[in-house]
């Protein structure tokens, strides 16, 4: 896995995002002790509605400004947004109501939505071969698994000579960090050529999506995903320091444990996913979600939710990590950038429902009663992935394309001129069935 860090442009990526990350998971943490300080019982619906808010960022920002950035400098695009990202971050320390902590949130999202898509579309021209992108899909899983580690380690030792308030200013740090890595590296340009209206673009985007069976089915599993991840990022301040009335320091471990969890799945899944298809994975790992979050009807002591949640960071490793090799395949890379970023915003609105739904159902019902819900709609979804993505849209079709030259993008890819093999794709060289088109 670690191999492919010799890539100096890669490497260089790899680390801004790691360094990013950790100062957006001391924001994370930050503003869950915030929410806690300025609303105590309802500290899940406001910290709900923010991140809701932060998802309305993400869907309405995410697919217009990639669509747009796709035609900048990359490096242009990425640093300017690390700037405004850190920027937004300064004011956070003096938040005293909480609207302001709506605004802010907004505000430093919208940017992140410009961002990540942009640098997801961006690794598989750095990585062209299969096997170093599937290395580097578990690598950033890594990285976001060691975030969930590192920052609540950090925020606890921070936590012990200063005020929470100041872990925002991590966040500036981290900010930062990214964008002296970005100007560092030196990337490749983009394939894009046409010009495109932005509403094509995200039309192109969700075209192919919801045509391919595999990212109909990613859909279902996106919102069991998030209806997780939710339980977790909402209700971890609520569950240890209301109904276990423990300390911060205790609420940071709880974290750790979550990110532990997935960290180590991580580690495994690229010899899995050589042996085994990504939907078999995908199922398990969602499958786990499900019986995680029936299991967490019965919690009843803090040291019962710390293996919860390192079970759940477990399943939400292995459900989330192949995610980027199913976009690579479902796409040729003149259609990634669009399909990255529809998953970017079709991820988030599954996020955007469970949320303010997590943060509502613990607010009004209780939180223990709010995994009830959240295990039926995370089940639900997974029925409905299987259904949609069925085994036999990623049997792989031998057909040739009599139209194409020698030497064409799609028949490289395939590693074959003339008769190829390859599992399901829609796009313009190809119908419904992943057959090439009369």
């Amino acid at each position: 896995m670690f191999a492919i860090l010799k890539n100096t442009t890669y490497r260089h990526l790899f680390l801004a995002q790691v360094i990013a990350l950790i100062g957006t998971g001391l924001i994370t943490i930050a503003l869950s002790l915030l929410a806690y300080d300025l609303a105590k019982d309802r500290a899940a619906e406001v910290l709900g509605t923010a991140l809701a808010i932060k998802m309305i960022a993400y869907i309405l920002v995410g697919p217009v400004a990639s669509a747009y950035a796709e035609r900048l400098p990359r490096k242009k695009v990425l640093v300017t947004l690390d700037i405004i990202r850190a920027a937004t971050a300064l004011f956070l320390p003096f938040v005293t109501e909480v609207w302001q902590i709506y605004v802010l949130i907004f505000v430093l999202q919208s940017a992140s939505a410009a961002f990540t898509p942009t640098f997801q579309a961006m690794i598989p021209d750095v990585l062209p071969a299969e096997k170093d992108y599937t290395n580097a899909l578990s690598l950033s899983r890594l990285a976001y698994d060691l975030e969930n580690i590192i920052s609540p380690m950090l925020a606890g030792l921070l936590l012990t000579m200063m005020s929470y308030h100041n872990l925002f200013m991590g966040t500036v740090l981290g900010f930062i960090g990214s964008a002296l890595f970005v100007v560092s590296a030196k990337l490749p340009a983009s394939t894009y050529k046409n010009v495109v209206g932005v509403l094509d673009r995200i039309k192109q985007g969700a075209t192919i999506y919801f045509h391919t069976p595999r990212l109909k089915g990613l859909l279902a599993l996106n919102l069991a995903i998030a209806s997780a991840s939710a339980m977790v990022i909402v209700n971890t301040v609520v569950l240890v320091q209301s109904t276990f009335k423990l300390t911060e320091h205790a609420t940071t471990v709880a974290f750790g444990l979550f990110g532990l969890g997935s960290m180590l799945a991580a580690f495994t899944l690229p010899k899995i996913l050589d042996k085994f298809p990504d939907r078999q994975v995908m199922m398990i790992g969602t499958a786990l979600l499900v019986v995680g979050l029936f299991a967490g009807i019965g919690l009843t002591n803090y040291y019962a939710l710390l293996a919860l949640w390192f079970v759940l960071g477990i399943g939400h490793s292995v459900a989330q990590t192949p995610t980027g090799r199913l976009i690579r395949k479902s796409a040729a890379s003149q259609d990634r950038s669009a399909l990255f970023a529809a998953q970017f915003a079709f991820s988030h609105a599954c996020w955007l429902i469970t949320y303010p739904l997590v943060g509502w159902l613990s607010t009004n019902l209780g939180t223990m009663y709010a995994f009830i819900p959240m295990a039926g709609l995370a089940l639900i979804s997974l029925v409905v992935a299987m259904v949609v993505w069925h085994k036999d849209a990623d049997v792989a079709f031998t057909h040739t394309h009599d139209d194409l030259l020698e030497g064409h993008e799609h028949l490289i890819d395939n590693e074959k001129d003339g008769e190829h093999s390859h599992a399901f794709i829609y796009d313009k060289l190809h119908d419904g069935f992943g057959k090439p088109l009369p």
